[in-house]
């Protein structure tokens, strides 16, 4: 890429790359949801929409906190953003920026969920009308379960998290790790709208 190291990766460089081989990212650059981090330079691109992320620090502070987790094992029991640490005081939050956008641009068409998700290396599961498991990073996987409306509701969505993701990442991180998940998503649906048909 040849560019100038980007401004603060200093900061988060040595434990960034302290990932490679470990907690699900076994090779340089580190790649999830859609980003490849180059570990030389920090650069970060941004394989969805085709450019470099402006300013990636949000992504270097999740991928700094997450590399100082010890690795468990998943448990396979999913829970709400509520029954993270502290997660209830945030919930209404939570909904807003993470949950509420699903439904509102999947609601319609809960295939299009799934098709989008497999562009994040998710994977379709069985829940409500649709679901998806997208790895946001290599062991903490999120659930998103969209449900279609009727005359008299609304479509809803959830997003819940398997109960190991404590572990990993503090639950303000797991917040803004689930809104970025979905921000995502709907980068998929908007530059990749052709291939989901």
């Amino acid at each position: 890429m040849g560019r100038a190291k980007l401004k603060n990766w200093g900061i988060y460089a040595n434990q960034i790359c302290s990932l490679v081989g470990k907690l699900g990212f076994e090779r340089h650059p580190l790649r999830f949801l859609g980003y490849v981090v180059e570990l030389d330079s920090g650069e970060v691109y941004d394989e969805i929409r085709g450019v470099y992320v402006k300013n990636p620090e949000t992504l270097y502070k999740l991928l700094t906190h997450y590399s100082k987790a010890e690795p468990v094992e998943r448990t396979g029991r999913l829970v709400g953003f509520r029954d993270l640490p502290g997660g209830y005081a945030y919930e209404g939050a939570f909904v807003r920026r993470a949950v509420f956008p699903i439904a509102k641009m999947f609601g319609s068409d809960p295939e299009r969920l799934v098709k989008a998700a497999m562009f994040l290396n998710g994977i379709g599961l069985s829940h409500g009308d649709a679901s998806v498991e997208i790895p946001a990073l290599p062991k903490v996987p999120l659930t998103y379960v969209l449900w279609l409306g009727d005359d008299e509701l609304q479509p809803s969505a959830s997003v819940l998290f398997d109960a190991s993701a404590s572990n990993y990442l503090p639950t303000e991180d797991l917040a803004v790790l689930a809104e970025l998940t979905t921000l995502r998503l709907k980068h998929v649906d908007c530059y990749k709208k052709p291939n989901l048909k």
